[in-house]
């Protein structure tokens, strides 16, 4: 039996075992402890028989936006519907933080796709959301797909989103 639950500090050791299994592959980002220890309190947790054999973040970008991160399930666990549980925990949660979207970036658009998240161009969500894709290898030939899902009826709320044209430059401060 498949238990979801909150992520707890002493998840770290298997969480980083999972994401940076992915992460070696090219699949996910990698992770340090610190970052998970950081962030514990957005992660999920699929547990089995005392095993972590899943895991699913949501991070909050805006007062009505949300992201889908860091979903992994242990490979020989998959097609178990182990994703699909820990997603539809993630969307609850989202709900109940009365989020009107969350979007997620991935290569398996199939699966979002039949949990409801329809492909949108990555200009449409929030720019902090790339605040990763700064680290990632593949910052200048991304070929993940973005996936968004409307939790309320109706057209999502305009959201502040800032064009990368539209920060203000700084002065440099010489010595």
């Amino acid at each position: 039996m498949i238990q979801i639950r909150k992520a707890l500090l002493s998840d770290i050791p298997a969480l980083l075992d999972l994401i940076n299994t992915y992460a070696a592959n090219g699949i996910m980002l990698p992770r340090t402890e610190f970052e998970m220890a950081e962030n514990i309190r957005d992660f999920l947790v699929a547990v089995e028989n005392g095993r972590l054999v899943g895991t699913g973040a949501l991070h909050f970008y805006t007062p009505t936006s949300g992201e889908v991160r860091s979903l992994a399930v242990d490979p020989t666990q998959k097609t178990q519907g182990i994703g699909r549980k820990l997603v539809e925990a993630l969307e609850q949660e989202a709900s109940e933080h009365d989020l009107h979207s969350i979007f997620a970036f991935t290569y398996v658009d199939r699966f979002f796709q039949k949990l409801g998240y329809e492909e949108v161009d990555r200009g449409e969500l929030p720019l902090k959301a790339w605040k990763d894709c700064l680290r990632c290898p593949k910052f200048q030939a991304c070929d993940e797909i973005a996936m968004l899902k409307s939790l309320k009826p109706g057209p999502v709320p305009a959201t502040p989103f800032v064009q990368i044209s539209e920060i203000p430059r700084l002065p440099v401060l010489r010595k």
